[in-house]
Parts: structure tokens; sequence; C-alpha cells
């Protein structure tokens, strides 16, 4: 979390071994002022404070938490966490970073990204492949000063291709936010098969080729995962390759604009193609479910509406947009490059999370989509048929949800997505 100020209250007793405070307890109101960490209340300055919690029952309920953001779903929450706090200052800001053991924080991951109330198949499987990321990206973390990474943007006057990953994250492991994994407190524990599905895989991991699986997912594939390679850097992964999320293989090539078009306006089956409220409502968190239309979904614009918004998500002035035409797409449809043209200016953009952020105010459900454009009396306007919601790569959730709800085994589910891994006890 970063704020200029933070409000927290400190359940049971704390130490504060980085000052001279001795205990701590109780309400808290910290702020960032000329460089120091700030006590509102005693106006006494800091570099650092760190809160260690004294027993294993204490807890910090932290006001104003921020989740969902830049997505549609963005609001605050009061959040209580387990675990030590560390505020320091970066950027202008105070940065509240949680310390707390891996297992526990797996726990609130797989009962934030989904709801704790899934089935248990389910939650292992969650949580096997949140510990494989978790894993995974702090062994990348660890290889960074080892080795340049590739260039995360390409920009030139008729092109801009940008993707963004981890690699921003300096000072801590994993924020807590879509960016990485939801980790939204110990709140949404709320059933001990949570505890149980963390423990039952405790230490196991996917690996393939002796290495941890860098295990993505995203909501809804939509009926077809996507492949690393097409969605981050040009790394290929094997174990993130593409996926029929259904009983039967899919044999449609979705990077042909004829037959991408054909099956995104059609209703193919699939396991994450469901109106089963049942798993949904076990499954979903209230937030995911404030939309029912994440297999198959619409988004509609007038021309003057569409140019504003491109104009305002992208900073680039293309004046009125004539049209938007898909220039590639990957395994799953999801367009890879697409070029805006305008009156002023075309450029082709990508990849696929620039694409959906320029063509929404917070972000499209998925960058598979075909584009309709309608000249009539009353101007031009654009609509677009997508599928899916989230990037599509690895782990389908809501596929896999239906899977462990018709009887398929956490270890069948991760074996469809994560074709080729072995699931590994390391520790």
């Amino acid at each position: 979390m970063s704020a200029e100020e933070v409000r927290f209250h400190l359940h049971g007793e704390f130490s504060c071994p980085l000052t001279t405070r001795g205990k701590a307890t109780g309400e808290h109101c910290l702020q960032h002022r000329d460089g120091y960490v700030t006590d509102a209340l005693s106006g006494k300055r800091y570099d650092e404070l760190l809160f260690v919690p004294e027993h294993d029952t204490c807890s910090v309920e932290i006001q104003k938490v921020t989740i969902g953001i830049d997505f549609h779903w963005e609001r605050t929450e009061t959040q209580t966490f387990a675990g030590s706090l560390h505020v320091i200052v970066d950027g202008g800001k105070l940065l509240v970073i949680n310390i707390i053991d891996a297992e526990e924080y797996l726990q609130s991951v797989i009962s934030s990204e989904m709801r704790a109330t899934a089935s248990p198949e389910f939650l292992k499987t969650h949580a096997v492949i949140s510990r494989s990321w978790l894993m995974a990206q702090m062994e990348k973390q660890r290889a960074q000063s080892a080795k340049k990474t590739c260039e995360s943007c390409i920009r030139t006057d008729t092109e801009w291709i940008q993707w963004s990953d981890r690699e921003d994250h300096t000072l801590f492991d994993v924020c807590a936010d879509d960016h990485c994994q939801r980790y939204q407190g110990t709140t949404r524990i709320v059933s001990p098969a949570v505890k149980e599905a963390v423990e039952a895989t405790c230490g196991i991991i996917l690996s393939y080729g002796g290495k941890i699986c860098d295990a993505r997912f995203s909501k809804c594939c939509g009926g077809v995962t996507e492949t690393f390679e097409n969605t981050w850097e040009p790394v290929v992964h094997p174990y993130l390759t593409r996926v029929s999320d259904g009983h039967a293989p899919l044999n449609t090539d979705l990077t042909d604009e004829t037959q991408a078009r054909e099956w995104i306006l059609a209703s193919p089956p699939a396991f994450c193609h469901t109106s089963d409220k049942t798993i949904l409502e076990q499954t979903l968190n209230r937030y995911d479910m404030e939309t029912s239309h994440f297999f198959r979904w619409k988004a509609s614009y007038g021309q003057n509406e569409l140019s504003e918004l491109v104009a305002a998500r992208s900073g680039i002035d293309f004046g009125r947009i004539i049209d938007l035409v898909p220039v590639e797409r990957g395994v799953s449809g999801r367009i890879i490059r697409l070029r805006i043209e305008g009156e002023r200016r075309s450029m082709v953009i990508g990849k696929e999370l620039l694409i959906r952020r320029c063509l929404s105010s917070s972000h499209l459900y998925s960058s598979a989509f075909v584009v309709d454009r309608e000249t009539g009396t009353g101007g031009t306007s654009f609509t677009l048929h997508g599928a899916g919601w989230g990037h599509g790569v690895g782990l389908c959730q809501i596929g896999a949800a239906v899977m462990c709800g018709q009887g398929f085994t956490y270890r069948q589910v991760l074996s469809r997505y994560y074709p080729g891994s072995i699931p590994e006890k390391r520790y």
C-alpha cells in the first residue's frame, strides 16, 4: 500500500525493534513529512518503522486499502492482516509492507482471488499455482541483477508495443493487487477448507524441466488459453501454451481473422462457458459477480466517445477515430497488435494489456474481440464483441472451478492447464 497517510489499528501487542518506542498497540496514524515516517499524534519522525507481533493472535487492521487498482471494480476496504508491518518512505509517500510466512500468505490469496467457499479441489488447485507463481517471481527477482532483461517497450512514430510484468517491484516480493495476486488479508479466510487446502498441498509447486513453473492464471479464458510469449516477454514456456477449455480439442485457427471472428461471435462449449449459479456464487467474489458476461461480452462506443477515450488513455491525439484494425492475433484469438486509424495519425499498439487499457476507462475484459463499425444518421459507432476475461494465459479460474465441480481432482486440473508440468514437493 502506498499513501501519504496510513491509519491502522494494532490488535494485540507489537514490538518496534527499529526504534526505542518499546511496545505498541491500538490506533495509529502515520504520515509522510519531509522524507520521514511521521507519527501524526506525537510528531516524532523516523526513517522507517517496523511493527512485529508478540503473539500469533495479533493482527493489523488497515483503513482505506485500495483493491482492483485501475480496473472497473476498484474500491477501498478496511482489511486485517497477520504478520509484521514495515513502513518506509518511497517516492514521496509511505510504503506499507506486510511481512508474512508464505503458507499463511497463500491462505489469504486463494480466498481473495476467488471465494473461500469454493470447492476443496479448486482451493488445492489454486494453492499450488499461487505458490508456484510466488516462488517463480522470487527466483526471477534474484536473477534480475545477474542478467539483463529484455526491453518491455518498443516505441516509434508508427508502433507502440509494450508489456508489463513484475520487474518494477524492488522493495518487496509481490504486491497485493491484481497486478500480482490478490491478497486481501485474513478477513477473506472464512472457511476451514482454505487452511486444509494449503496444508494438504504444503510445499507443492509445479515444475517443468526441473524449474519452478511461472504458473499464470486468469479469470476466464473464453474457451481457449493463450501463450506466455504473446502476452509478456518473448520467452517460450512450453507449459503455458494453447489449451482448449473443453472436453474436445479446438481445431480452429484463431490467428486467422475470419476464423477468429466466427469463433468469437459464436457460443462454443467450454468449461468456462457456464451459468451454474452454485459454482459461480461459491467461487467468484461479490464484486466479480457484478457482471455475468465474462464468457462473451459487448462494448459499444460512438465515434466521438471512442476518440476522446483513446486520446485520454493513450496520451496520443489520433483525431477522430476512423477504424480499429486487428493486425495480429494470438492462438486464443486475443489481439496482440491493433492498428488505430485516426484522421490525424495511425499507430499499431500492443500487447494485449495496452490494447485493453486504451479502449476502456479501466480495462476491457480481454483483447479477444472483433470490431463492427456502422455509419448511420447519428454518425459512426463502434461495437466490440469479445471473449473471455483477462489475459487468458495458464489456468482459467472459472473453467477450473467447473472442472472441480464435475469431479476432476486438482492434479488432473493442473495437468490440463499446464501440460507437461509435474507437481513436486519442494519443502
